[in-house]
């Protein structure tokens, strides 16, 4: 019952977490409407691969994630530029006569690794799991054995992989059934991306801000 109630938290904070609109779930869609359904599946099972790998990996080395926050902000610009440029092929397959899928998306790489790939330079789940991780530690709800990690990391990849297929299955829905102009819908998507890029930039230079704004503590030093 307590490893069925760890799944059950991990399934619920994954799904609700993957509902708003962010980089790899409008990227799901978009595959979904450019090539159908198993390549997003295909897409959304390799993105899930690394977050799952992501959160193993924070269980265990929790110390080694604070000490690391600098290689997170370089993730993050990486992640802005690399939305920049899904938001501009999203806009040229909405505009140019002839290109019907996002280049970025819709290429040679098969879209597990994809996934993968995408995935591997998000750094919003890290700190998303750590923080959530630590409350639950905290809670007595998680343990540090190896039945409670397994049923949390397996609700965690079903709430994941459900939350996203959400997205997939919206965006087939949208251009089977509701008969709408796949160029229209990369226009909406291109833009969504925009709006992402901007709102991800501004976290980041309001967390560097105050970073600025809050002097070092001379108590304790520390190692980057």
């Amino acid at each position: 019952m307590k490893l069925f109630r760890i799944f059950v938290t991990g399934l619920t904070i994954s799904f609700l977490g993957t509902l708003p609109l962010g980089t790899l779930n409008i990227s799901a869609m978009q595959i979904a409407i450019s090539d159908g359904i198993s390549p997003a599946v295909y897409f959304v099972l390799g993105a899930l691969l690394v977050e799952i790998t992501y959160v193993r990996v924070s269980l265990l080395a929790m110390n080694w994630v604070f000490r690391h926050e600098r290689l997170f902000r370089w993730l993050e610009w990486i992640t802005v530029l690399i939305i920049a440029a899904l938001a501009v092929s999203s806009f040229m397959a909405a505009i140019e006569p002839g290109v019907r899928a996002n280049v970025l998306l819709s290429n040679g790489i098969h879209r597990f690794l994809l996934g993968i790939m995408m995935s591997a330079v998000n750094p919003v789940q890290i700190p998303f799991w750590f923080g959530w991780s630590t409350v639950l530690f905290t809670r007595g709800v998680l343990q540090h054995q190896a039945g409670h990690y397994n049923a949390y990391i397996a609700g965690i990849g079903t709430g994941t992989f459900i939350g996203n297929m959400v997205f997939v299955f919206s965006g087939r829905l949208i251009v089977d059934r509701l008969d709408a102009n796949e160029k229209s819908l990369h226009l909406i998507i291109g833009c969504i991306f925009v709006v992402t890029a901007v709102i991800m930039t501004w976290r980041i230079l309001k967390k560097k801000k105050n970073i600025i704004e809050v002097p070092p503590s001379t108590d304790s030093v520390r190692q980057d």
